[in-house]
């Protein structure tokens, strides 16, 4: 893989909150830098959002629109949501871990991904997907935040 890149946030709002917004894809165009559309387009075997779920989501990373999808390999709430693309224009894997911290959030969002093509590219791609996790969990923060008021 090409790029992997963690960024880190601690969130002034209970995990349970920030989870039950975070991992609710109806959510992801509020907070995920890029991300215009999101919707479940296959429900997990178990009926809803799970693990063997997949949601569709339509973005734009520098300047293009990418369409892919991202499948639930694990999802335990509050605290972890681990997807992977089954169709993208390159393999990732993406993270989301939530831990309680003395009434607050430590939220941290890891992207994994690239490799072949994209192998030249890390550096670049690298740089970009850390700006926008750091914004994306700013923007999660603000969202939370705004929601308790």
């Amino acid at each position: 893989m090409s790029i992997d890149v963690t960024e880190h946030r601690i969130i002034p709002v209970p995990v349970d909150q920030v989870a039950r917004y975070a991992m609710d894809h109806r959510h992801d165009h509020e907070w995920t830098q890029g991300i215009r559309i999101a919707a479940l387009t296959k429900a997990s075997p178990a009926g809803g959002f799970g693990v063997g779920a997949q949601v569709t989501r339509t973005a734009y990373f520098l300047g293009r629109r990418i369409d892919y999808v991202l499948e639930v390999d694990a999802y335990q709430p509050p605290g972890l949501l681990d997807m992977v693309s089954v169709l993208a224009p390159m393999p990732m894997r993406v993270t989301y871990r939530f831990q309680p911290r003395a009434g607050a959030t430590h939220a941290s969002i890891r992207v994994r991904g690239g490799g072949g093509r994209y192998r030249l590219l890390g550096p670049l791609l690298s740089l970009q997907v850390r700006r926008s996790l750091r914004r994306d969990l700013r923007d999660l923060q603000r969202q939370v935040v705004a929601r308790r008021s």
